[in-house]
């Protein structure tokens, strides 16, 4: 292996998904796709109404968790008021139909956004078992 070799792979091992997706422009542009997508899509019904009529406040939420979940600048864990984000979901009935509401909005955002390849593979995986992990449980 040359130098030339380690140094690439050195680059790439070091690269957070955050960087990866185009840093915080990335990640904005992932977070208001997103919601945009919620809103117009009549198949996110369910999912649409558990948000208020403005949609701002939560992309920036979704923004500011996604950077540091990815990676990033963690934003949202740097805010005095925030919530775990398992603890942040458990008030709504979250189940099989939601979560599949959830990623297909995700799931087309991503694409919108040019999140393909191994990075989209990634990404996909890790939302679907955030997304399974809001659905709730049945007490007990």
């Amino acid at each position: 292996m040359t130098a030339a070799n380690s140094a690439s792979e050195a680059t790439i091992i070091e690269a957070t998904p955050y960087e990866l997706i185009g840093g915080e422009t990335g990640v904005r542009h992932l977070a208001e796709r997103f919601y945009a997508i919620m809103d117009e899509e009549p198949g996110a019904s369910r999912i649409r109404a558990m948000h208020g009529a403005d949609l701002a406040p939560i992309k920036q939420l979704l923004f500011e968790f996604l950077s540091g979940w990815l990676g990033g600048p963690a934003l949202y864990f740097e805010r005095p008021e925030h919530r775990c984000i398992m603890s942040a979901h458990r008030p709504y009935p979250i189940g099989d139909a939601e979560r599949d509401e959830w990623m297909m909005c995700m799931r087309r955002a991503m694409f919108d956004c040019d999140i393909t390849g191994d990075m989209h593979a990634l990404l996909d995986q890790a939302f679907l078992r955030m997304a399974n992990a809001f659905r709730a449980r049945p007490p007990g």
